[in-house]
């Protein structure tokens, strides 16, 4: 599952629900008509399919109508929720483009060959992104994914 959003709360009183986007165009979403809810840390297989309905843009955030939210306590509900589809759901990338969670499980290898471990997730700062480094006996290492250090 590729993961494209969080669920911010409601929007309204109909059940629309802010998004809170991961992605670089998130207008994009608004041609998938599938999206799937479910928790972090959740298998896959447990995320919930919902058809959506509409899909705004405004303020940096999506205003989404699913169909699996009825109104606004629905919408309250599920704040918190993950937004995300199956990677094969995806539009391709081109040839220098690709989803942030291509990268996940990709070993990190420093200047000197050495191995600093596996890509565990990445984190969105205003500056830029953040590499989430795993050395599989439980130290992390942050990394700017930035082209001096990446």
């Amino acid at each position: 599952m590729v993961v494209l959003g969080k669920i911010a709360g409601p929007h309204g009183l109909q059940g629309a629900v802010r998004v809170y986007p991961f992605a670089d165009d998130p207008l994009a979403w608004s041609r998938l008509p599938q999206w799937w809810l479910g928790r972090e840390g959740e298998a896959p297989e447990s995320w919930r399919p919902t058809r959506l309905i509409k899909c705004d843009l405004r303020n940096e955030m999506l205003l989404a109508q699913l169909e699996c939210v009825a109104d606004r306590s629905a919408a309250e509900a599920a704040a918190g929720l993950l937004v995300g589809v199956p990677h094969q759901a995806l539009p391709p990338t081109a040839a220098d483009e690709y989803y942030w969670a291509d990268l996940i499980g990709l070993e990190v290898v420093n200047t000197h060959g050495q191995s600093l471990g596996r890509i565990l997730g990445l984190i969105e700062t205003p500056a830029n992104a953040v590499l989430r480094v795993g050395d599989g006996q439980g130290a992390e290492r942050l990394l700017p994914f930035v082209a001096a250090v990446v």
